[in-house]
């Protein structure tokens, strides 16, 4: 893949692959028409813990050097849903041995005094890299904020610098920081084995954060995927969905794809994440895949639990990555 990751693959990573092999070339698990074995789950918890224990040994061995990568947070307002998401990343950190360097603004903060926290991170040798959390408030030029970030800080990897890197370099490995969602996708379906080489791909939604990124990824030479790109323009979403050996979706609708857009096999990569009120007036985490499309798929992220984990696993492995190449390794 992308970038060197500790490739253990259990016998179940391996039946998946063969799995999907068979489904590409038309014929089902059990080698009868339209008769499938239960989807695979693409556990992204699992996976992002062994990615953060190989984080664990490669920090400590900085550690053991002099040398502690510290990863910044910048948060602007108390939105609930950030403020757990940068409180999360904290508490990975932790997990891993990275410091934790937190600049907190309030809602009201203007985009000067933004610029000035970013400012001081880039100036600090104790920050290894930083994110300022997403969305921003209103009045504030998101792209001046990201323009402002130091490449080589750049945690979330979303710098137009390192953007235009991965648009350049279709082959060879990056030294620059990958966008942590498309990248923790891309290792998550690596370690279950799960080769995209020809396989066509339709990813939902043309955000920055996934949607445009992750088709620079995926057409990669070591990749070399078909991307289709949807997004409100596209006429027929549903045709395309089910030509599709893989599904991404991040359009943030629940529910969107239901089991009548995916092809038998198919895998589905679940970015999306909209809060839906239960019966009792709960709000719950709701992806944007339909969970009887289960029913039909080879495999599926689950939703929690799925890409989150790893977008979280990346950031962290941005971090750890800007340590070593500052250190010279």
């Amino acid at each position: 893949m992308l970038t060197a990751v500790t490739r253990v693959r259990r016998a179940g990573a391996r039946a998946l692959a063969r799995r999907y092999r068979t489904i590409r070339q038309g014929t089902s698990f059990h080698g009868n028409e339209g008769v499938f074995l239960m989807a695979m789950i693409l556990d992204g918890k699992a996976v992002a813990a062994r990615v953060k224990a190989d984080l664990a040994e490669r920090v400590r061995v900085l550690r053991a050097r002099g040398i502690v990568p510290g990863l910044g947070t910048v948060l602007v307002g108390s939105d609930p849903g950030s403020v757990k998401y940068v409180a999360g990343k904290h508490r990975d950190c932790e997990e891993v041995g990275i410091a934790s360097i937190r600049h907190e603004l309030p809602a009201d903060a203007t985009q000067r005094e933004l610029l000035d926290v970013i400012a001081e991170l880039n100036a600090d040798p104790a920050c290894t890299g930083y994110i300022v959390q997403l969305p921003l408030p209103g009045g504030i030029d998101q792209n001046a904020v990201i323009d402002a970030i130091d490449p080589a800080k750049d945690a979330d990897g979303m710098h137009p610098y390192n953007l235009g890197e991965l648009v350049l370099h279709t082959r060879g490995a990056l030294t620059t920081p990958l966008p942590c969602t498309p990248n923790g996708v891309l290792t998550l379906l690596d370690h279950y084995g799960i080769d995209l080489d020809g396989s066509e791909v339709c990813v939902l939604g043309r955000g920055i954060t996934i949607g445009r990124t992750i088709g620079l990824m995926l057409t990669r030479a070591d990749v070399n995927a078909t991307v289709t790109l949807c997004h409100t323009g596209t006429k027929d979403v549903a045709a395309h969905m089910r030509e599709a050996d893989v599904i991404i979706a991040a359009v943030g609708s629940a529910g969107f794809v239901k089991p009548d857009d995916v092809k038998p096999g198919a895998v589905l990569v679940d970015v999306g994440v909209s809060r839906v009120a239960d019966e009792s007036g709960r709000m719950r985490i709701h992806g944007d895949i339909d969970h009887g499309c289960y029913d039909v798929a080879g495999a599926y992220t689950p939703n929690p639990g799925g890409v989150g984990p790893m977008t979280r696993a990346m950031l962290l492995r941005n971090v750890v990555e800007a340590a070593e190449r500052a250190a010279g390794e």
